[in-house]
């Protein structure tokens, strides 16, 4: 399977790479109108794989520096392993798709003190969850998501609010996003549910504007999705990068959930793990389904437009129809690709094929378990 892992066409990589350059050139921010989109191939990034002396898995995020040509992989270890990271990667193509992964530096994501952040062994209330990275090349910087935490049983209760962060290219803090109210984590059931909140980030607008989109819904927005329909809404809010203030909030409603669970009660999701924007208030949005019973995930991709969606901010969406959430068109169902998807967590654009097309390409979070795979999927797009 990894025969040719370091076999590098010399020609098709230059091409790939001037190309790429001088679309950063002619365009502050990629963009696309999306037709449809086509499997040109695939990669699996080794189970357990070292890298200067951290396990490279968990990779939940991605995103593509265009002009240096280097990628951005964040991984969601709770510092368990290693302390909270990401890595920079160089992705090599060739003209069946994807030669090899090479990561080429990995780096800490740094506390305001200048410290890694601690595991859960060491303080609970300041382990972060990684799982969403962009590279902003206006002002040169990353921006990364964490989860928080919400433990709420009878020996303890942890209660750490989701944040937005702006770090250098070194890791080292910048600053912060304010968060709306209805993204702090409660003891009762109010706002953001376990393991379900800042899932999805994606810049807009040359960078002036940044989404970002909770995972599942929020407890007062109603149910969890399910197999039958249930009317589960998730929000995508708008934050002002200047500012750091969340600007308006919009509800995008997930799919059910693609296969009943085995056994029947076991444990099922639908969610949004990642979003990009395409421009003109358009996202594409990853809904990543999974259920007790089957290895795979169903991976389908929609185009979200949320021209016309109403202002969310100041209502709760439980028993509520007095809103206009984002239309949502399928792009994409990966069952139909024939191939095995696990969980896929990332996308971004990449590089510009040698005939003009434009690509996505996609990373799955092996959670660190032998029997699931780190991929990476490469697709051309037609517009």
């Amino acid at each position: 399977m990894y025969s040719k892992q370091f076999y590098r066409p010399l020609l098709i990589v230059t091409l790939f790479f001037i190309s790429s350059c001088a679309t950063v050139k002619k365009a502050a921010q990629p963009s696309a109108e999306i037709k449809s989109i086509k499997l040109l191939g695939q990669y699996e990034i080794p189970y357990n794989l070292q890298y200067k002396n951290t396990t490279v898995g968990g990779l939940s995020g991605i995103d593509y520096d265009a002009k240096n040509n280097i990628y951005y992989m964040i991984s969601d270890d709770r510092s368990d392993k290693n302390p909270a990271r990401f890595y920079a990667a160089k992705i090599y193509l060739h003209d069946r798709g994807i030669d090899s992964v090479v990561f080429t530096d990995v780096k800490n994501m740094l506390q305001p003190d200048g410290k890694v952040y601690p595991n859960n062994k060491q303080n609970r209330f300041l382990t972060p969850d990684p799982e969403a990275i962009r590279y902003n090349p206006v002002s040169k910087t990353l921006v990364w998501t964490s989860e928080g935490e919400r433990i709420i049983n009878e020996k303890d209760t942890v209660l750490e609010n989701p944040s937005i962060i702006n770090i250098s290219p070194v890791g080292k803090y910048i600053d912060s996003f304010t968060l709306p109210s209805n993204l702090y984590m409660h003891t009762t059931e109010n706002g953001p549910r376990k393991n379900s909140v800042l899932e999805g980030v994606s810049f807009a607008d040359n960078y002036k504007t940044i989404f970002v989109s909770v995972e599942e819904p929020l407890y007062e927005d109603g149910p969890q999705a399910d197999v039958t329909e249930k009317n589960a809404f998730i929000r995508i809010n708008k934050f002002d990068v200047a500012t750091k203030k969340n600007t308006a909030q919009y509800a995008y409603k997930l799919s059910p959930v693609a296969y009943a669970p085995v056994p029947e009660r076991a444990f099922k999701i639908n969610g949004v793990p990642d979003i990009l924007s395409l421009g003109n208030n358009k996202l594409l949005v990853i809904e990543r389904s999974f259920s007790t019973g089957r290895l795979a995930c169903t991976i389908k991709l929609f185009i979200a437009d949320l021209n016309g969606a109403t202002d969310i901010s100041k209502m709760e969406l439980k028993n509520n129809s007095n809103f206009i959430p984002a239309t949502k068109e399928l792009l994409l169902n990966m069952d139909d690709l024939g191939i095995y998807t696990d969980n896929i967590e990332g996308v971004t654009f990449g590089p510009i094929l040698p005939d003009g097309h434009k690509t996505l390409l996609f990373i799955a979070d092996n959670n660190f378990a032998a029997q699931e795979k780190a991929q990476v999927l490469l697709f051309e797009i037609t517009e």
